[in-house]
């Protein structure tokens, strides 16, 4: 079974109004063991007139007095999700080494300057061309930027393409996306496996369960699952469901993160 949720917002990110004790008692009540506070780090975003940019020292520094004060009851881990842009490299790099995290998300939220979260990044084109215009990015990603332990939510896009995912498929997009889960592999970092999809309507977790197989194919071993809740009801939402997928998929265990360092759970 999975008692890890190592994707969670607070109020630290700007779309996400619960403050860090609220999701803490959440995650309590659901029988959680482990949770990573994971809030958004995106450099120059602004959209609906909210900064996506932490304070590192105070987000840190809460997020430490909450886990001594539940020790006890729950351990969290003080994590990040890094927006990774190949010219923000340099600030990424500055803002990790700031302070000693526990785990990073490196994610793929702005597109050439547009965030699939919101219908403008799919003016004029396809969701086919989107979709393609998505994996192109991470793949630019990839050749500049290394800091980060696992690639979120890889097919994230899907979520929110004007069809969903009615012009998706893995096999559309076999050979992208075969190169970026070798190039994660090869520089030993893992994926993420994200639940939060199946809160808007979708049939599969991010990424879709024939990525997750390829991943484990190509000898993929790292993975952390995570459910992207914003509200502290959605907590740990689907990990049964995510269980059962990553065991026909071949999995054994997930990881949980300390200090950058992986050890791994079984599922």
């Amino acid at each position: 079974m999975i008692y890890s949720d190592y994707h969670i917002h607070t109020s630290f990110s700007g779309d996400c109004v619960f403050i860090p004790e609220q999701v803490v008692d959440s995650a309590i009540k659901k029988g959680l063991k482990e949770i990573c506070i994971t809030d958004h780090q995106d450099f120059g975003f602004i959209a609906d007139d909210i900064l996506y940019e932490i304070d590192a020292h105070n987000y840190f520094k809460k997020i430490q007095e909450i886990s001594f004060k539940s020790k006890n009851q729950i351990i969290i881990k003080t994590g990040i999700e890094m927006g990774l842009e190949p010219d923000k490299k340099d600030k990424i790099d500055s803002f990790l080494s700031s302070e000693d995290f526990d785990f990073v998300i490196g994610s793929s939220h702005l597109i050439n300057g547009f965030d699939p979260y919101y219908p403008d990044y799919f003016k004029g084109k396809s969701d086919e061309e989107a979709f393609l215009e998505y994996f192109e990015s991470i793949l630019r990603n990839l050749d500049v930027c290394n800091n980060f332990d696992v690639y979120g939510h890889l097919d994230y896009v899907v979520r929110y393409a004007p069809n969903q995912h009615k012009f998706y498929s893995y096999n559309k997009f076999k050979d992208i996306i075969d190169n970026i889960l070798s190039k994660i592999i090869s520089m030993n970092k893992g994926i993420e496996i994200n639940s939060g999809s199946l809160r808007y309507g979708l049939p599969f977790p991010n990424p879709c369960v024939e990525i997750i197989k390829r991943y484990k194919e190509l000898g993929g071993e790292i993975i952390t699952i995570g459910s992207d809740a914003h509200n502290p009801k959605d907590i740990s939402h689907s990990f049964n469901l995510i269980n059962d997928i990553l065991i026909d998929c071949g999995f054994k265990y997930y990881c949980n993160f300390t200090k950058r360092t992986p050890s791994f759970s079984k599922l």
